[in-house]
């Protein structure tokens, strides 16, 4: 009987899977100032290709529970990594019709990653490190914008940004060919061949009632949702707003954000260790409240604003707005019905990817019409206390069962 791997080799595959499946997002923002000096695009449409790569998670994403229960979640995540690595590819034509439908494939791609590593992890995992394992898993998130940020604005200065491009792609092929020696011990609770065919339409409407039955659930999708308004415009917006307003590189830019990405790696840990010991709802609290202050900072900032302290303020919001995924992921596992953690977590990346599709596009529209960056920043900062408030009106049971 073969054995199955050990929980911290799981989440180091999983790990993996996140910062590959990164490239959906950042690849393109990051080299955005780039790739607008060949195709005259505006820069400050890195908003819209956020916006597009959710628009695709948000069909893959419902349906995943599906998947996961015909394939099982290691060959769900390959399959993923494969899509995101095409769709990234796609950026490569560098026409306005192939950055679209790059973000829209690459986006389909990464709906159903953090789905399928819930799955894996939460029957697996002692709840007495809960928090902990689910937050160094979603660790990969931060590392792999960091990786995004470092390395493929050197590579586009060195090369082009193409190479940057197909770089990262080819990333995303090998971590997905790296996570084969997991599947047959850990795809054993797939269905056998001949099962009844896949239901999409079912599959998504089961996944998102969890949403309509359990108040907790819902509570915690808002409050990602408002997190990730932040997360995911920092993300697009922090290079752009360097170059474009305090007269950065795109190489020192690009290291300021990977500071930023890395101080979210170190947050993930710490938070996960304290929202074991004390729970996740205060800490998650806490960090919505940090967002909001972080976020001020960067409305109010500008030209003459020292190296020194804008990296502070990098480092706090990559704490703060990067750092919370962890802690809430291992809540949705924690509250969510036996059998039905990677349908909460589709759940909640279902209204997720609906608002950040609407969130980075509304930042683009705010830089277009405003001509800076200061109320785009400052309506991350209000989501960011929206979502600490919600979560303060809930009521929430001990932290462990």
């Amino acid at each position: 009987m073969r054995s199955s791997p050990s929980i911290w080799l799981i989440m180091l595959a999983l790990l993996g899977t996140h910062m590959a499946g990164m490239g959906a997002f950042l690849t393109v923002p990051v080299l955005a100032p780039a790739i607008a000096a060949e195709t005259g695009l505006s820069a400050s449409l890195a908003g819209i290709h956020t916006a597009l790569v959710y628009a695709g998670a948000l069909f893959s994403g419902p349906v995943t529970q599906g998947l996961l229960a015909r394939h099982g979640g290691v060959r769900v995540c390959q399959g993923a990594l494969v899509v995101v690595a095409m769709g990234i590819a796609v950026a490569a034509i560098g026409h306005p019709l192939a950055l679209l439908v790059s973000a829209l494939l690459a986006g389909f791609g990464h709906g159903p990653i953090t789905p399928a590593g819930s799955h894996l992890l939460a029957p697996r995992t002692p709840p007495r490190i809960r928090s902990l394992v689910f937050g160094l898993k979603q660790c990969g998130v931060p590392a792999g914008a960091m990786l995004v940020a470092a390395l493929a604005p050197i590579l586009a200065t060195q090369y082009g940004w193409r190479v940057g491009v197909l770089a990262v792609a080819g990333f995303s092929l090998l971590l997905a060919l790296a996570l084969q020696p997991l599947r047959a011990s850990l795809d054993t609770d797939r269905a056998a061949p001949g099962a009844a065919p896949l239901r999409p339409w079912q599959d998504a409407k089961s996944s998102l009632s969890i949403l309509r039955d359990d108040a907790r659930i819902r509570t915690l999708t808002f409050a990602a949702s408002s997190y990730g308004i932040a997360q995911f415009c920092f993300g697009s917006f922090f290079v752009v707003w360097q170059v474009q307003v305090m007269g950065a590189g795109l190489e020192q830019a690009g290291l300021m954000l990977a500071l930023a990405q890395g101080s979210g790696v170190a947050g993930r840990i710490a938070w996960a260790l304290i929202a074991d010991r004390i729970g996740a709802p205060p800490v998650l609290l806490a960090l919505g409240i940090a967002i909001g202050g972080a976020c001020g900072l960067l409305a109010l900032a500008g030209p003459g604003w020292p190296a020194l302290i804008l990296a502070v303020v990098a480092v706090v919001m990559g704490a703060s707005a990067v750092g919370w995924n962890g802690v809430l992921l291992s809540e949705v596992a924690r509250v969510a019905p036996a059998g039905r953690v990677g349908a909460a977590t589709a759940a909640l990346g279902f209204v997720f990817a609906g608002v950040m599709i609407i969130a980075p596009t509304l930042f683009s529209a705010l830089v277009l019409s405003t001509g800076g960056f200061s109320l785009g920043f400052a309506l991350c900062g209000a989501a960011g206390l929206a979502g600490a408030a919600s979560l303060a009106r809930l009521r929430f049971t001990a932290s462990r069962p």
